[in-house]
């Protein structure tokens, strides 16, 4: 092993450079092996200057940085890209211009660093022969073949302290509190920061909710004497008779982006007798230092998929299994996307705790 190549695609999330800092040095001090950087993702293949050398000057002090050295797309596909052509805009597959450029620069791994999307991009490539590494990278946690991503553990203290700024505030003010959270499809955030910031309502996209339900929560609490309440809603969380709020549609390059439930639930709790406010945390989520726990999964990862590389264990993904770092196939990773299990420890805790998803 010669020369490989890292890229980071999709959201940025908490601990991105730590992984590279990690593959880097592993590269270097291990197998005195080349490393070169691809900027924004697949993009950095076809931009020019797109490629940048990573040697140990590079990655120095790059460790609690959030963010990414590297820049990333969250709408860098390469089997759909939008462009220019005779005045009109059109959509066309550049993924073989792509393979060109893996082959030009004569790489023996592409170590890439993101979320389903990206992952699903890498596991056609290696379809074409690109031989490809994934690192599994979101706050969302819904990737599946791991126990846990890097850069959740970080959203969701971000998310806690949050919970925790807000009671004081409800409090003092007798107000029911909303809390919407990122996490698109899945409620891992919300549920996890929810029950560790001592929410009393918890609205995850799994468990569909009554705005009846919500209400009557915060009326018993107002009955015995409780005069605030505070609720984490995630993005994705969806009334029983109606379907998740987006701020934006999708189309071929641009995913939809959820958006809005929060004020939604708000705006219901204000015309039914109780005042309420809204936050939307949004990407303070994904901004900023990371933990101890995601910096240190996050150099673990990086390692372990330069080492997977070595031994020529293309198109798989390392994971967490037991607290010990594996690999699984990319396929299986990106097959079915991993959702809260309504028969899931942490929502038996909640429930025992008194705190409602809306659905009773």
């Amino acid at each position: 092993m010669q020369k490989i190549g890292i890229l980071t695609g999709g959201g940025d999330a908490p601990g991105l450079n730590a992984v590279i800092r990690a593959a880097v040095k592993t590269a270097i001090n291990v197998y005195d092996c080349e490393v070169f950087g691809i900027k924004d993702g697949y993009d950095g293949f076809l931009a020019e200057n797109g490629i940048i050398p990573l040697a140990m000057g590079e990655v120095r002090g790059i460790l609690p940085r959030g963010g990414t050295i590297l820049g990333t797309a969250n709408r860098g596909n390469p089997y759909a890209r939008k462009v220019i052509q005779d005045g009109k805009e059109v959509i066309i597959d550049v993924s073989d211009d792509i393979v060109k450029g893996i082959q030009k620069l004569k790489l023996d791994a592409l170590l890439v660093l993101g979320g389903d999307g990206t992952l699903r991009i890498a596991h056609e490539l290696a379809g074409k022969g690109v031989p490809v590494i994934g690192v599994p990278k979101t706050i969302d946690n819904d990737i599946g073949g791991t126990e846990i991503t890097f850069g959740f553990d970080t959203a969701l203290n971000i998310a806690t302290e949050a919970l925790d700024r807000l009671h004081s505030t409800a409090e003092s003010h007798h107000r029911a509190m909303v809390l919407e959270l990122m996490g698109r499809d899945a409620g891992f955030i919300a549920l996890q920061a929810g029950v560790s910031g001592g929410a009393d309502v918890i609205l995850i996209p799994e468990i569909p909710f009554k705005f009846e339900s919500v209400l009557s929560k915060i009326r018993r609490r107002a009955e015995r004497g409780s005069k605030f309440s505070i609720l984490a809603v995630s993005e994705g969380a969806r009334p029983i008779d109606g379907t998740q709020a987006f701020s934006r549609s999708g189309d071929e390059i641009y995913v939809p982006r959820l958006g809005g439930i929060g004020q939604t639930v708000g705006e219901y709790i204000n015309g039914h007798g109780f005042e309420s406010r809204v936050t939307v945390l949004g990407h303070l989520q994904r901004g900023g230092t990371p933990t101890a726990f995601d910096r240190s999964l996050s150099s673990r990862y990086g390692a372990a998929a330069v080492h997977l590389a070595a031994r020529g264990g293309f198109d798989r993904m390392v994971a967490l299994h037991c607290g010990r770092i594996t690999d699984v196939s990319l396929a299986e990773a990106t097959a079915t996307p991993k959702r809260v299990k309504l028969d899931d420890d942490a929502v038996a805790t909640a429930r025992g705790l008194g705190i409602s998803f809306g659905d009773e």
